[in-house]
């Protein structure tokens, strides 16, 4: 039982238990609860793996759902009518979607997924469990902000990102505890907001931070192997609450599922990665 959630052997075994699944097996995929890491990442999941499912392990005639998504949050958390459309219209009968489903045991041998909303019992098992800031950042005493779901996270000022528990140290990213998405294109945004505090904080005499900060969250999402949906989100900071919040009537999602999207994502993943490791 592997989460994949990090690309190299566990997607490899992953890929592997799914070539071995037999013909009308079925696939459990559970979703933590939030906050984690790509809020839309596990529901394309479940919707690329249904799409392959219906190619490869589904005999004709079988109307029996082989995709079963356990989510630990009461509703789809991202792209909620996209992915509802995704499983409900375009992968129908594959995928049965069970939301408030918290994960209380996971047998192994048997394949049995006991959630608080019922026990399932699948071939394959990707489980996600609940995250948590990085093993660094807790040592240290860092990660200080608790979550419902027992994760931990750094409390961080959001107008440079520098850490509310040790003075010095800037954490942003997925680590840190903001209103804002755990992505890697709001990590993105996040490091130029700290890279121009700490340029600020180091002049002599030192510069006052920027008070009006703005950051965006944009992100493609697949749901076959030639289509895509997209999410996207504008925050400014807000003086009272000393937060980030997301522009009235955000997050917006694409007005349909299409294989332009699909197209754009290979653009759009192109120039997000040149801009952070070029």
């Amino acid at each position: 039982v592997v989460s994949a959630w990090q690309a190299g052997a566990e997607t490899q075994s992953l890929r592997d238990q799914l070539v071995a699944m037999p013909v009308d097996g079925k696939f459990i995929l559970t979703i933590p609860a939030k906050p984690y890491r790509c809020p839309p990442g596990p529901y394309e999941r479940a919707a690329l793996v249904a799409d392959w499912i219906k190619l490869n392990k589904r005999s004709l005639g079988n109307t029996t759902p082989q995709v079963i998504v356990l989510d630990a949050n009461p509703s789809i958390t991202a792209e909620p009518t996209n992915f509802t459309n995704a499983y409900n219209v375009i992968h129908a009968g594959v995928v049965q979607y069970v939301p408030s489903a918290t994960l209380i045991s996971v047998n192994a041998d048997t394949g049995e997924v006991v959630t608080s909303a019922g026990t399932f019992t699948g071939n394959v098992i990707n489980v996600i469990p609940n995250h948590t800031a990085g093993k660094i950042a807790r040592d240290i005493g860092l990660a200080t902000s608790a979550t419902p779901a027992g994760g931990v996270f750094c409390p961080v000022d959001v107008l440079s990102y520098e850490s509310k528990v040790i003075p010095g140290i800037h954490v942003l990213g997925d680590a840190s505890a903001t209103t804002q998405p755990k992505a890697g294109h709001i990590a993105n945004q996040e490091a130029k907001v700290c890279a121009d505090a700490i340029v600020r904080l180091m002049a002599s005499p030192a510069l006052p931070l920027d008070q009006a900060p703005i950051t965006n969250s944009a992100c493609y999402s697949p749901i076959t192997q030639t289509t895509a949906s997209w999410l996207s989100v504008v925050f400014h900071y807000d003086p009272v609450s000393k937060t980030m919040v997301a522009v009235a009537g955000q997050p917006i999602e694409a007005p349909s599922i299409s294989a332009g999207n699909f197209s754009q994502m290979n653009t759009w993943f192109s120039v997000l990665m040149t801009d952070v490791f070029k």
